[in-house]
This record gives structure tokens, sequence and C-alpha cells, in this order.
């Protein structure tokens, strides 16, 4: 009764999508599983920024590796692949044990390094910020852990994290526009996948599952241009901007599909072409 109320709702508000009392909730929850399948497998990681921290066994080394992949992962995907590899080099390979033990002079002294607006100053604090968070804060897991706890979301998570990573006395303002503020509104999609990355584990092989004590029943759709117009091209979100009431809206219709695990539909949103997109307003 509840899925046909859903369907409905979203059939009235989407009259552009032709004959939408005949797409019911199973043929729409077939269609997601199948792309879910299709695509969250490990070749799925040849081609994505999670190959970096891949190249990790270290819980800490996936984090740190995860968190500045993910932090750049806006633009050509070679570029970002190439460029985050670029800066875990510049920790030897072995980021964990480099911002253990770095001095102000070694962080300083790395050499220009630019992502489109990421710049070099963004990334010494960035390197600065983790180094204080593993020293003095008991990691990344911690941190974000303690926020989620604060106020049972992942709102309040980011909220946290970004106080806390943001603490330092020399920070430049230009790095804060790098970690999503979601208080302001943002989608955030680069940390909700960085946590995405950390939380999920469904033993597939792409996502780690390191982190336990944050429910994947919690976790929000990393949303961006393309899985948006996907959600909107499924009927699963009305609102016309890509912001956080449009990341708490999505999610929670993917909910409907899977509530332990709803952000596994990022894969099926994900992989929703063109030709997908023009069947389902035709059919």
């Amino acid at each position: 009764m509840w899925a046909a109320s859903f369907f409905a709702n979203f059939a009235h508000k989407f009259a552009w999508i032709r004959n939408m009392e005949y797409f019911d909730f199973q043929q729409l929850k077939q269609i997601l599983d199948e792309k879910y399948l299709l695509f969250n497998t490990p070749a799925f990681i040849e081609t994505d920024p999670i190959q970096v921290p891949h190249l990790f066994s270290r819980k800490e080394d996936i984090e740190i590796a995860g968190f500045l992949a993910a932090t750049i992962a806006w633009g050509n995907r070679k570029m970002i692949i190439r460029n985050a590899l670029r800066m875990i080099s510049f920790m030897d390979n072995e980021p964990y044990q480099f911002l253990l033990g770095a001095t102000e002079e070694d962080i300083n002294g790395i050499e220009r390094f630019v992502h489109r607006t990421f710049n070099t100053q963004d990334f010494h604090y960035f390197l600065r910020s983790l180094q204080n968070i593993y020293r003095n804060h008991g990691g990344l897991e911690k941190v974000f852990t303690q926020g989620y706890k604060s106020g049972g979301t992942i709102a309040s998570a980011i909220i946290h994290f970004r106080k806390v990573f943001f603490s330092l006395p020399d920070c430049p303002p230009h790095a804060q526009k790098h970690v999503s503020c979601v208080s302001r509104g943002s989608a955030a999609k680069r940390i909700n996948m960085f946590l995405m990355w950390m939380v999920r584990d469904d033993g597939r092989g792409v996502h780690f599952g390191l982190w336990k004590d944050i429910p994947t029943s919690a976790l929000m759709l990393p949303l961006d241009v393309h899985t948006g117009n996907s959600a909107r091209a499924l009927g699963l979100l009305t609102r016309k901007q890509n912001d956080w009431k449009a990341v708490e809206e999505v999610t929670a219709s993917l909910r409907l599909f899977d509530p332990k695990d709803p952000v596994k539909y990022d894969f099926a949103l994900f992989g929703l072409d063109l030709e997908d997109k023009k069947y389902l307003k035709e059919s």
C-alpha cells in the first residue's frame, strides 16, 4: 500500500514521465537492483578514484588516501586519479607514516601541486590537518563517528568533522571551500562518497567497510549532476537544485527500496545512461 502511494505521488509530480502508472514499485526496484549488480564489481575500481585507496592494506593508509582522492574528485576521471596518485607520492606512498613523522619543513617542502582550484596552499593545510587528526584526535574514523553519535545523522558527522578539520590557527580561507558545508545547504557529494567508501561493506570488493560504528542505513547519496538527473528521470527526486535538501529527498526515496543500504543504488544511478532514461520517459 505504501509503495502504491509513493508512486502515485511521484507520478503526479512528474507528469512528463508518460504512463507512469504502469511503472510500478517492483519494476523500478528491478531496474535499480540490476544496475547495482552490474556496476558494483571489482572492474569498477579500474576507472574510478577509489582505485587510489585500494593500493593499500593498512586501515589508516586507506582512510588518508581515500579522503584525499575524494577531496579532488571532480573533473576528468583520469586527471583525478593521476593527481591523487601524485599526492600520495609526495608522502613516499606511505601516507600514515609520513603524517606521523612529517615536520613543518617536510610539508612545506612539497613542490607545487594544483588540481583545478585545489592548490599547493590547500594541500599543505590538508596534510597538517590530517596530521593533527591522527596525532591528537584518534584518526578520521573517530572524528566522523563522534559527529555521527552527537546528532545521529550524517549531517552532524560532516559538521563535526569540518569543525575539527579547520580548527588549526593557520587555516587559509581558500582551503575551506574543499570540504562542503552542509549547514549552508551543500550537497557534499565528495564527503558523502568518502563515507560510502569507508562504511559500506557488501562483500563485492569495491567499498571497504572499515568503519563499524556508523550504520550503512544512515549514509546519504553522493549527489551530483549525473545522479541527480538519473534520479529525476526515475521519479525519485523532484527538487531541481542539487543541494542538501535534494540529498535528503533522494536518499529517503532510495530507502524505500533498501532501508538498510540505500546508497548502494549510487551504482545504479551512475550506471543509467541516456538510452535508459529515454526509455523510462517513453515507457
